[in-house]
């Protein structure tokens, strides 16, 4: 089961990872901060994945949680008050999908913490 979750993890990384790099391909890369914000995005997802395949430690699940929700709360501010001089209107597929992977992120974190808290209840 640990195993399904990591790669769960790993496919939701990966995939707002994605969904940043064809942003930046398409629009971000002239924003003068949300350009550079989203190929911060991409690396960060990238060595994310790496690391939930590699360290066993509940820091992952953490930090593949608050990814997720930083992410999803850039996304929330760039439609209603703005981020950075962008306002998106929730329109493109690839906002859908941008949403559908910070979920999953989010779930997949929250997944990756429940059998550490298991086991510390064990102790």
């Amino acid at each position: 089961m640990s195993l399904l979750i990591r790669l769960f993890a790993v496919v939701s990384l990966l995939g707002v990872g994605l969904v940043h790099l064809v942003g930046w391909l398409d629009w971000a890369r002239d924003a003068p901060v949300v350009g550079p914000m989203f190929l911060l995005n991409v690396v960060a997802s990238v060595v994310l994945a790496i690391a939930v395949l590699v360290w066993r430690h509940w820091l992952v699940g953490l930090a593949t949680l608050g990814f997720g929700a930083a992410t999803l709360g850039a996304y929330v501010m760039s439609l209603t008050v703005g981020f950075f001089g962008v306002q998106e209107q929730f329109r493109t597929a690839l906002e859908v999908w941008g949403v559908v992977t910070d979920g999953a992120c989010i779930l997949a974190g929250a997944m990756l913490l429940l059998p550490h808290q298991w086991r510390q209840r064990q102790v």
